[in-house]
């Protein structure tokens, strides 16, 4: 990692980028991959696309087409109702996690710019404890100083603002990056050093690269799906994060035995492409990459879902960082894990020759 790669990890992701309001992330993360393409698409939606070996017309460009792509987009939550009081009550965008909100730090993110707020809690000396249980949506409420609804509104708070947690990225033990929203801008981080790399190295690539950062993962692959359809990809290499399940409260029978800082981890299940999987499988043994094996059923929910089952289909592959703590502040990642992700991205994308033909009859 250089310097400049590691400025733009902690700029880009103590940025927020909530669902559906990705642009100011999407923008950060153009602005460092710009050096490293030769062009770049943005939809209606946010999705940014970075191309290399796009050619100029149809009889010069390339007509093997592969992405590789992450997710931009973190949990956030919406303002639902502003009581009379001045309190802010919450719906979910995304998967936000009721349990871990109370006496969190909020930025609300107003045209005016953003303004602090806390979810406030009962205390401890006040409640029946007997009687606790998990906190639902319903009960969190938001405290900005404010008194009244009118004093809400004139700072530029409204019925759907977006709130997301204020925490931001530091290392651990000098082993660890955590922090809120490494699902998955993490991913992005890594697909734009993948993009680095290639330049740097002064590699020709004989097929067309887009590189996609993709929005609105977290409410149902939303983005992917858009993009898919427009790209239509021969070859699809998607990452995301999966469980650490090592940490206390995960049963392995069920979500398997993957560990931070054992490498990529590699999906099976019916969305990813056989041959592809093995393929990426290959290509780490010969380079000497360690690497996990997971087995999701029926979908791996992630975006490698719509790449494989839009349009007429891509043949598309699961690369997946392991994390601790997701949807929580404290998303952890090990940073010879991101290093290995980058790399094995990198060699796969040395094999490919342009011509592969995956269907598995011929």
């Amino acid at each position: 990692m250089t310097e400049a790669s590691k400025s733009f990890l902690y700029a880009y992701l103590n940025n927020a980028s909530p669902t559906g309001f990705e642009s100011s992330g999407q923008q950060i993360w153009l602005d460092y991959l710009k050096p490293y393409i030769d062009e770049y698409i943005v939809d209606t939606y946010g999705t940014v696309v970075g191309v290399i070996n796009g050619g100029t017309d149809a009889t010069d460009q390339p007509p093997y087409k592969v992405v590789i792509e992450a997710h931009s987009d973190e949990i956030s939550w919406f303002v639902n109702f502003i009581s009379d009081d001045g309190y802010l009550y919450v719906r979910r965008n995304g998967g936000s996690d009721a349990l871990i909100a109370p006496s969190m730090r909020v930025d609300l993110h107003t045209a005016n710019g953003i303004v602090k707020g806390v979810f406030g809690w009962p205390a401890i000396h006040v409640r029946d404890l007997a009687k606790d249980v998990a906190p639902k949506v319903t009960d969190l409420f938001i405290d900005v100083g404010a008194q009244t609804r009118q004093e809400v509104e004139e700072m530029g708070i409204h019925v759907g603002t977006v709130c997301t947690f204020s925490d931001g990225l530091f290392e651990l033990n000098n082993r660890y990056y955590v922090g809120r929203a490494l699902d998955n801008r993490m991913g992005g981080f890594m697909i734009a050093e993948v993009a680095r790399l290639l330049k740097e190295n002064k590699i020709r690539l004989p097929y067309t690269l887009y590189i996609v950062n993709a929005v609105q993962e977290e409410i149902g692959l939303r983005g992917a799906e858009m993009i898919a359809r427009r790209l239509k990809p021969d070859l699809a290499i998607i990452t995301d994060v999966t469980h650490d399940t090592q940490s206390p409260k995960y049963d392995k029978k069920e979500q398997g035995d993957l560990k931070a800082g054992g490498g990529p981890v590699i999906c099976y299940g019916p969305a990813v492409q056989n041959k592809v999987r093995d393929f990426i499988i290959q290509v780490a043994q010969e380079n000497e990459i360690a690497f996990q094996r997971q087995a999701v059923s029926r979908s791996t929910g992630t975006d490698t879902d719509s790449f494989a089952y839009a349009s007429e289909g891509s043949a598309s592959a699961l690369i997946s960082l392991p994390l601790k703590y997701m949807h929580t502040t404290v998303e952890t990642v090990h940073r010879d894990d991101v290093q290995a992700v980058i790399k094995l991205i990198y060699e796969t994308l040395l094999a490919v020759k342009g011509n592969e033909d995956f269907r598995y009859l011929k």
